[in-house]
């Protein structure tokens, strides 16, 4: 594999480790041309490799679609991995087919409605639904011979595997999934004013803020509500302890409808928990105006509101040290075996002490460039191959929970009463 990567975050940074480490030989990752806006930080990722010849440093403007896919020429890519903001999504996608490579991606680029009508429908209130740019373009793939793979991350990504697994092996009919996104994290001797943004900030405006999305066939198919809806209390196990969930729009409650509906599937949701004062935070900054992409003249400069948020805010990569506890990622599965009603909770638990001691990284990052390696993995070693657009709940799941254990990136499933 000839991998270009576009997006040197601290997602981006963690995915890289995990590759090199994953196959130090090069015996089936020949090359990875690092790229992000800023040129110093994809230089300084790939600075942390120590010399690693297979992995080089360049420029590029995430959105720049032609010139993206005229690197990926020159420099004979046959992937491109997706570790941008999402905005920039379509472009990377479209850049990929332009060059004749293969995708991946953690997420898609949605855009909803200025006043969203909620209720049933997900095309009432949003004129670019979640998934959507990239499905509608299977067929375009699918004839050119190359494969698109979106959402390879945490959630999306390893909790599909999940879900498939939950289908295929543990139940005879799958009636619901419900994503549960948690953790303890805490940073120790904080100010209980603080406001952590525990992932990239652009994902977290959107996101969270955007109308959520959960999937109920009972009620005609995809049924949006405002933000922060759903709220309920989980107890996670491994001591994490009760969270407090609330609906979020995600793309895992799009695809585990598309590919799981044969096996039963009824009801899909996604939920996770959120800090009171980011909570308060974003409802402030919505009600502000400051999460528009609309240019706001300021003096005789045009600016961003978000873009001015992004910046301002404290990012991800600066605060791994700080944090105790753990992130846990699971998903809710309810159906029949045999006949009896069952419940399942498939999980993957990441301690951050652990994570910064190994990889350098927080937990929130580090599990999801984890996540997306090893999909990263079955994609250069031709386990998942094919031709179209995809999602991880398409593929066999054995192969990516055997190299789960392999890479001691633990899961567990456990049976609930």
């Amino acid at each position: 594999m000839r991998m270009m990567l576009v997006g040197a975050g601290a997602v981006g940074e963690s995915m890289v480790k995990v590759l090199q480490w994953r196959d130090p030989r090069g015996e089936w990752l020949e090359y990875v041309l690092v790229c992000d806006f800023d040129a110093a930080r994809s230089r300084q990722v790939v600075d942390m490799l120590h010399g690693d010849e297979r992995f080089t440093a360049g420029q590029v403007d995430a959105t720049d679609t032609e010139k993206i896919a005229a690197m990926a020429r020159e420099h004979a890519i046959d992937f491109i991995m997706d570790a941008a903001p999402p905005f920039a999504s379509n472009h990377i996608f479209d850049a990929a087919f332009a060059a004749g490579a293969n995708y991946g991606s953690m997420g898609t680029w949605s855009v909803p409605m200025e006043h969203p009508a909620y209720g049933t429908g997900i095309e009432n209130s949003y004129t670019e639904p979640m998934t959507k740019y990239n499905f509608d373009r299977h067929e375009a793939w699918r004839e050119q011979g190359n494969m698109a793979v979106i959402c390879m991350g945490i959630d999306p990504g390893v909790v599909n595997v999940f879900a498939k697994y939950a289908a295929t092996e543990l139940l005879d009919e799958l009636t619901e999934v419900h994503v549960k996104d948690g953790g303890n994290l805490t940073i120790p001797g904080a100010d209980p004013d603080d406001i952590t943004f525990g992932f990239n900030v652009w994902t977290v405006l959107d996101e969270v803020m955007n109308p959520n999305v959960e999937y109920d066939a009972d009620r005609g198919g995809f049924v949006v509500e405002p933000a922060f809806a759903g709220k309920e209390t989980f107890d996670m196990p491994e001591g994490v302890g009760k969270n407090t969930l609330v609906k979020v729009e995600h793309e895992e409650v799009v695809t585990m409808a598309r590919y799981l509906k044969q096996y039963g599937l009824k009801r899909a949701t996604f939920k996770i928990s959120l800090d009171e004062n980011l909570i308060t935070a974003l409802k402030v900054l919505d009600k502000l105006g400051l999460r528009s992409l609309h240019p706001v003249h300021v003096d005789d400069a045009d600016v961003i509101p978000r873009d001015v948020v992004a910046a301002c805010a404290p990012q991800p990569k600066d605060i791994g040290e700080e944090m105790e506890g753990k992130m846990l990622v699971g998903v809710h599965c309810i159906g029949k075996k045999d006949g009896k009603h069952k419940e399942y909770f498939l999980y993957q638990p990441f301690d951050n002490q652990e994570s910064m001691r190994k990889w350098h990284n927080q937990a929130v990052t580090a599990q999801t460039g984890f996540g997306a390696a090893l999909s990263i993995e079955l994609i250069g070693r031709g386990i998942w191959k094919d031709a179209g657009v995809f999602s991880p709940e398409y593929f066999e799941p054995k192969p990516y929970l055997r190299l789960m254990e392999e890479s001691q990136y633990p899961y567990r499933i456990l049976e609930l009463k």
